[in-house]
Order: C-alpha cells, then sequence, then structure tokens
C-alpha cells in the first residue's frame, strides 16, 4: 500500500519537491551493473514511500540512466511528481569505443562520448536527447551540470538558453549543479536560477555552503538541493565502515575520527548517523530537498526510514556545542 506523498518545499516557480527525492546515477551501472529488477524495485519503493521527485542526467552511463527511468516512471501521473535531468554534457556517437568500457565510472559500453557544450544550441540539442530518452515532452528541472571549467559560456549562454525554454513552457525551472559552493553562489547572486544542486557542501562534514550559497539563496529565493549528502559513503552507516570512502576519495583518518564523534553524539540521542545525515540540510530554510543516490528497493527503503526518523532539535545544539557542526549564523570554528 503506497504511503501519501512526502512533506514538499516550494520553489519560486511554484514547483514542489519532496523533501527526499531520489537520485539515479546508479541506474546508469554506476561502478558496477545495475540489474533492470533492482531499478524496477527502487522506482517502484519510492513511490510506495511517497518519494515525488527523481533526479538523472545524460550523463550517468551514457544516457543508460534516463532510458531505464523514462521505461519506469511511464507509469506514473506526470503531473504527480518532479522529474530534473542536466545539460552540459552532450552525448556523440564514438565508434572507437566498441569493445571497451566508459572511462568515467559506469559499467557500460563506450559506443557514446561526452563532450562539453554549454552552448545555446548545446542546451537545446542534449534537452531533446534526454526528452527521447525519458519519452518525456517535458522536464521539471534542468540543472546545467558541473560547470566549473565553463562559467562564461555557461553564464552567458546556457542560462539564458533555458530561461527561454522555462518561458516556453519546456521546463519549470532553471538550475545548476556543482560540488561547489562559491561558482553555485555566483550563478545564484548573477543569473536567473531558480534552484541549485549542491553536492557533498552541506552536509554533517562540511558546511562550508554556510559561507556564501546558503545565504545567497535566501536572499535571492532559490532553492538549495543538497546532494551527497553522506560524503560518498562515510556517513552512510552508523559508524564508519573500513575503507570509508569521503568526497569520492578514501577517508582520511581525521575525517573517520570526527564520523566516529558525531555518531558518539548521536548516540546518545538515539539517532544513527545516517538519520542525522539525511536530516542534518533540511534543518536550514533555504534547503528544499535531499536527494539520496540509490540503486535497489532496498536503499530506498532504509533512506526513507532515515528520513522519518526526525532527529530532535537538542541533538542539532548538542553537536554545535561540541564543535562539530557549525548552524547557521554561526562563525568558523577554529
Amino acid at each position: 500500500m503506497s504511503l501519501p506523498r512526502l512533506r514538499t518545499r516550494r520553489l519560486r516557480t511554484g514547483l514542489d519537491l519532496t523533501e527526499l527525492g531520489m537520485g539515479v546515477s546508479q541506474f546508469g551501472n554506476l561502478y558496477r551493473e545495475t540489474t533492470d529488477d533492482e531499478a524496477a524495485s527502487a522506482v517502484a519503493a519510492a513511490w510506495a514511500g511517497g518519494i515525488r521527485y527523481v533526479d538523472t542526467a545524460p550523463h550517468y552511463g551514457l544516457g543508460l540512466s534516463e532510458r531505464r527511468l523514462g521505461a519506469l516512471v511511464a507509469g506514473w501521473p506526470r503531473d504527480g511528481f518532479v522529474l530534473s535531468t542536466k545539460v552540459g554534457r552532450l552525448l556523440v556517437d564514438d565508434p572507437d569505443g566498441a569493445g571497451r568500457l566508459d572511462d568515467e565510472g559506469f559499467a557500460v559500453p563506450a559506443t557514446l562520448r561526452r563532450v562539453w557544450d554549454f552552448s545555446a544550441d548545446g542546451v537545446r540539442r542534449s534537452l531533446e536527447q534526454s526528452l527521447r530518452r525519458l519519452g518525456q515532452d517535458r522536464v521539471d528541472i534542468v540543472y546545467l551540470h558541473d560547470p566549473d571549467d565553463h562559467w562564461e559560456q555557461a553564464s552567458i549562454e546556457a542560462i539564458p538558453a533555458l530561461v527561454a525554454l522555462r518561458e516556453q513552457g519546456v521546463i519549470g525551472a532553471v538550475g545548476v549543479g556543482m560540488n561547489q559552493s562559491a561558482m553555485l553562489a555566483e550563478f545564484v547572486r548573477r543569473c536567473d536560477v531558480d534552484v541549485v544542486m549542491c553536492a557533498n557542501r552541506y552536509t554533517l562534514l562540511d558546511q562550508s555552503a554556510l559561507d556564501d550559497l546558503l545565504p545567497a539563496a535566501l536572499e535571492r529565493g532559490v532553492g538549495v538541493v543538497a546532494a551527497a549528502v553522506y560524503n560518498s559513503g562515510v556517513l552512510a552507516r552508523e559508524r564508519p565502515a573500513a575503507g570509508a570512502r569521503f568526497d569520492y576519495g578514501a577517508a582520511p583518518e581525521p575525517v573517520i575520527a570526527r564520523a566516529n564523534a558525531i555518531a558518539d553524539v548521536c548516540q546518545a540521542f538515539g539517532v544513527t548517523l545516517p538519520q542525522a545525515a539525511v536530516n542534518f540540510p533540511l534543518q536550514h530554510p533555504g534547503v528544499v530537498s535531499v536527494v539520496l543516490g540509490s540503486r535497489s528497493g532496498v536503499q530506498v527503503g532504509q533512506g526513507l526510514d532515515s528520513y522519518r526518523a526526525e532527529p530532535p532539535d537538542d541533538l542539532w545544539c548538542a553537536l554545535a556545542e561540541a564543535h562539530l557542526v557549525r548552524l547557521p549564523g554561526q562563525p568558523h570554528q577554529r
């Protein structure tokens, strides 16, 4: 039996995002193959659990994630969920890739290659390709994907192209997604964006987005989607596992020690590390959703359980008093 839709937070364009969203990079065979049954169970569990926001991108498995997701949500009522994808990496045929696998972390044949393109034409072509793969006639949010080295073209060409598509009703909101907060803050201050996806920079282990992005977003009325809240896995279990990863690499010992110290405080409140990791970003008024990557229904269920734990407010105060996290308005700890 399906549960009611989760609580939502609204973008300035009127889109309502569930506080917990599902990211499907793993539908693109991230690091290893995801079976069709795993992907189907993830989508079914998300719908049954009340998740109504799903995010994908062409980059994920050279289009495989979009194709899989599109087929699996075909039965969902289109006005009943929010769908986002990304632009900035065009997929072009690569006959030389036959017989080898993609070299960017996805277990898929390298018969396509990614080409950076934040031009207006590139944005439009990328979205057209995504719509075909997804089997959709519109997308609710389109993010510029990792424009770190492409500020000029992204801000001058890509954003206006997306704004025009928003005005035409082809998309519902203009966004930018990155693994840093400083440039996201510049997009918020200087461009007509509605939402940004910030990975790794507003988590239990890294609150650097408090210095630039989150104040700017609040001032401009731009929603912030927090992604990668487990910081690549170090916060995904009750205690950091052996070989835990942090920001896409091996977790350094000081990070492991800090995660364990946070877990100690959480334990005193009857809260697990993943429960705190999922709920912490949602305490900030600028955050509209937390997106968790999921490969299977089991992972979706675990994320839902963590979200529903709703740790007490006293936990955040205790972590701040122990100088383990920084809350809005607090200066850097020395």
